[in-house]
């Protein structure tokens, strides 16, 4: 057996958390190994967050440019090289891959290519990409397994070998035709985007509304912003079963409460949520449990049920973000240099790049009405915002919530460059300042950020 190699610290899985506590311990000239299977670097920023955004950026301008004339400017018709636009994201995606290999040269911590697998307790075997094995045995062992696309146990899905984000964030043709399993951040994102890009699409979900963790009337400004562009949403529909091949010809029929129907299309998106990497890597060699859904049982720091084993991001429960993962670098930063830092009441906020996009920190009204809270619930149109009148970006509306502290306990927006103004409400309740700072804060006109004066002008007094 092959001796095993001694190393202060190992990270299986280079994703966002696991990459930056790998640079940071190497800096501080600990010898530190990281496992990665493919992608270097995580999923973000080769197959999720900074793929997917490109190619929705690529799909805003064609959106742009087929509604010229609405602004005066005149321009021909609209056609879509998908080609140019997988292109466009490959090469983003390659500048990204060497952006890490240099910071891994810079650092000092070892990038190790191959599959990682637990065999005792802080010891780890690796059958390397390249060919052969490696053992490593490692005094701290960090887990950054995240998660991959599940696909549901519908009769006929696996067989048509339907596309995931993966697989989509690819095509470099256009569907005619696409079928969107799922009604989350993921399917409508995509949904957008190639309906943006020329395809007919349909997005199939089996609740009765879209994204139900937020406010029925979010969702159902949502569903307005995709159906005045042509999507066409299927809610309370149960799939069935499905028949033929993705990229050919595929057949969906769902139960409605309207009754069966057959959906006829040529490509099927499945986007029904995450399953975490956790299985078939040996974690019970290492004595490290996990919880009923599959990720790793972590408290609130972030160690495991083994010693000096940490998990990190998506596989250890936390919030599917790469800002969420990067936190709990943090968490694990600082615990190892002797602090005391935890993710409980962490302020996460998030956004869904759908145009305009959907931004929300905090508590939304129904996990305050859930929870018999008192809160003041203020709105505003975002047609009040005169930004948009400029802009002609007139769809969505901004939300806060109010305790009865005056401190502003959530917002959300569905409006051109909510991510933005969202940043603005959160420094606000970081900082535990009562909402009329932004009620009377003089905020530069016309921007998005203004129309803060005037919602928080709406919050009812006590």
């Amino acid at each position: 057996m092959t001796e095993a190699e001694r190393y202060d610290a190992v990270v299986i899985g280079s994703g966002e958390g696991g990459k930056y506590l790998a640079w940071d311990m190497a800096q501080a000239g600990q010898k530190v190994a990281v496992m990665e299977r493919r992608w270097i670097g995580g999923s973000c920023p080769n197959i999720n967050c900074l793929p997917s955004k490109n190619e929705i950026w690529s799909a805003g301008v064609a959106h742009t440019v087929a509604h010229a004339g609405e602004y005066g400017v005149v321009a021909g018709p609209v056609s879509v090289d998908m080609k140019t636009v997988v292109a466009r994201k490959r090469a983003m995606v390659e500048s990204l891959v060497a952006f890490h290999l240099e910071r891994y040269e810079a650092t000092g911590a070892e990038l190790v290519m191959g599959n990682a697998r637990l065999v005792a307790p802080g010891t780890i075997q690796v059958a390397l990409n390249d060919g052969g094995m490696r053992r490593l045995a490692t005094e701290k062992l960090f887990l950054n397994l995240g998660t991959h696309a599940t696909i549901p146990p519908v009769p006929g899905l696996a067989e048509t070998r339907p596309l995931t984000h993966i697989e989509a964030l690819e095509l470099d043709r256009l569907p005619a035709h696409l079928i969107v399993l799922g009604g989350g951040y993921v399917g409508l994102e995509l949904a957008q985007a190639y309906r943006r890009f020329g395809s007919r699409v349909t997005v199939v979900d089996r609740g009765p509304r879209l994204l139900k963790r937020e406010d029925e009337d979010v969702s159902d400004e949502v569903r307005l912003i995709l159906e005045a562009e042509g999507v066409e949403v299927l809610l309370s529909a149960e799939v069935a079963n499905v028949e033929g091949r993705s990229a050919g010809s595929v057949r969906v029929t769902v139960r409605t409460p309207d009754g069966s129907r057959m959906i006829e299309g040529t490509d099927i998106l499945v986007a029904a949520g995450r399953t975490p990497n956790t299985r078939g890597i040996g974690l019970e060699e290492a004595g490290v449990a996990l919880t009923d859904p599959g990720t790793i049982k972590v408290n609130d720091r972030l160690e495991t049920t083994a010693k000096d084993v940490w998990a990190i991001g998506e596989c250890a429960g936390s919030p599917q973000f790469t800002h969420a993962s990067l936190d709990d670098f943090r968490v694990i930063r600082d615990n190892l240099g002797g602090g005391d830092r935890t993710t409980t009441g962490r302020l996460m906020p998030y956004c869904m790049f759908i145009d305009p996009p959907l931004a929300r920190i905090g508590m939304s009204e129904a996990e305050a009405r859930a929870n018999g809270m008192d809160m003041r619930v203020a709105k505003l149109p975002m047609k009040a915002v005169l930004r948009t009148r400029t802009t002609s970006q007139t769809a969505g509306f901004m939300k806060a919530l109010v305790d009865p502290q005056d401190r502003i306990a959530g917002f959300t927006m569905i409006g051109s460059e909510a991510g933005e103004v969202m940043a603005v409400v959160q420094a606000a309740m970081l900082g535990g300042l009562p909402y009329s700072v932004l009620r009377d804060a003089i905020l530069a006109h016309p921007t998005m950020a203004e129309g803060l004066n005037a919602l928080f002008g709406n919050v009812a007094k006590r």
